[in-house]
């Protein structure tokens, strides 16, 4: 049973942690590798299976690896190109029906922005395309110059534009921080709590975030009326889902939901290395429709 694992080229032993994952599976007797997404040597033809997994270069080349995943054979692929087409847009977030969600609104220009900061007052605006923090800004000003430019807000990462969606600035990620939670194969798995750095509202690493495993409590029910709504939006479970929550007007709503390739914190914990393992051998041994 053979799986590849699909990377990116800042990461060709994988994700944070890897090894955990890499020992799960071995354990399982399969044969598993991480390649590069974008290699063209890498024959993913002759994969038993394909997992996207940290393919986090793809913020700027997102045709290209839509495209490339489209091109598998989609029953060898975890959750499917159909699935990674929707969620790389975060105009998916507008399109969650009756799941309760931080308010988002659509932005593919200047003026758009200035309306929904002043709407908002203090507002969260990031690329409707974007991961990892890149290119989120804070705005309490509807004349900020910064609205409708590209923004650079790493020195690792490069400038990123619109078109945007903006969101009321959600003062509980100060307090509570983020909070994700990995439904893998239909079960609960693990949960993290992410804290930002000192000064910001980004909880990703990169910026000071700060990240620990925790018990589940009061967040499975969403989580998994999130797993079924996204069953019912394409017909089939996901193989995989990371949702990520906070605490809007005292409940818990969706900020994000993961279903392209969610980092499994596994440097963090290894909570997540067997699920994700059993996972790999369940859809071996049963091949996706």
């Amino acid at each position: 049973m053979s799986v590849l694992l699909a990377t990116s080229a800042d990461l060709p032993d994988g994700e944070p942690g890897a090894a955990a994952l890499d020992a799960a599976l071995a354990a399982r007797g399969v044969d598993a590798a991480w390649a590069r997404w974008d290699d063209p040597s890498v024959d993913w033809a002759a994969a038993d299976l394909v997992a996207v997994r940290s393919t986090w270069d793809y913020v700027t080349r997102h045709g290209e690896l839509l495209a490339w995943t489209a091109s598998l054979d989609q029953s060898r692929l975890l959750n499917g190109a159909d699935v990674f087409a929707w969620n790389h847009d975060k105009r998916y977030l507008t399109e969650l029906g009756d799941l309760p969600a931080v308010p988002t609104v659509l932005a593919d220009d200047r003026p758009a922005l200035v309306d929904a900061v002043a709407r908002f007052g203090t507002a969260v605006v990031k690329p409707r395309v974007g991961a990892g923090g890149a290119g989120l800004i804070v705005v309490t000003d509807p004349d900020d110059p910064r609205l409708g430019r590209p923004v650079r807000s790493h020195p690792d990462y490069p400038e990123v534009g619109g078109p945007w969606v903006v969101q009321p600035l959600v003062e509980s990620i100060r307090t509570h921080g983020e909070t994700s939670v990995y439904v893998l194969d239909g079960r609960l798995t693990q949960r993290f709590d992410k804290l930002p750095g000192d000064g910001d509202v980004r909880v990703n690493e990169e910026f000071g975030g700060r990240v620990r495993a925790v018990e589940l409590g009061d967040v499975a029910d969403l989580a998994l009326r999130a797993a079924a709504a996204m069953a019912d939006r394409f017909g089939r479970p996901m193989d995989y889902l990371r949702v990520d929550l906070l605490r809007w007007d005292g409940e818990w709503a969706v900020s994000e939901l993961e279903l392209i390739e969610p980092g499994l914190y596994l440097d963090v914990s290894d909570a997540n290395a067997a699920p994700f393992a059993d996972l790999v051998v369940s859809r071996l041994r049963q091949p996706l429709q």
